[in-house]
């Protein structure tokens, strides 16, 4: 799907904004306007299992105690590859005891008859680079 029309791009970047705001809020019901109903979550790269299903989804956030407090997305942008849409983004998440971290979602996003929802996300981590002290400036 490469004739995407700017209505289409500007519901994809709402898409990324809510997520945020919804888990900010636990707002779990919320996330049927974000995701599929047979949406897959892939975080396994930040230790969560693989959640099959927006039910699974909504579990999993509820009974976690591990969300950072604040979901900062940016760095939105929209692809095509193959007859498939994804959109591209990265989080800033501000933690507990002052900690903030870094990942990417890289999303595959369907039309439904409710608009655009996520139907695969893959969540990866974003890792520090280990600078030597003697290389660093």
């Amino acid at each position: 799907m490469s004739n995407l029309t700017v209505e289409d791009r500007m519901e994809l970047h709402e898409i990324a904004a809510r997520y945020g705001d919804l888990i900010d809020h636990r707002d779990w019901e919320g996330l049927a306007s974000v995701f599929t109903a047979d949406a897959v979550f892939d975080a396994t790269d930040l230790g969560m299992p693989l959640l099959n299903g927006l039910d699974a989804i909504r579990k999993h956030m509820d009974e976690s105690s591990d969300h950072p407090l604040g979901h900062h997305i940016t760095n939105i942008y929209v692809e095509t590859a193959g007859g498939e849409v994804f959109l591209r983004t990265r989080i800033i998440a501000a933690g507990h005891r002052g900690r903030v971290g870094s990942a990417s979602y890289r999303d595959r996003v369907v039309k439904t008859a409710a608009g655009w929802r996520i139907q695969h996300r893959l969540v990866t981590l974003r890792r520090s680079w280990k600078v030597s002290r003697k290389s660093a400036v």
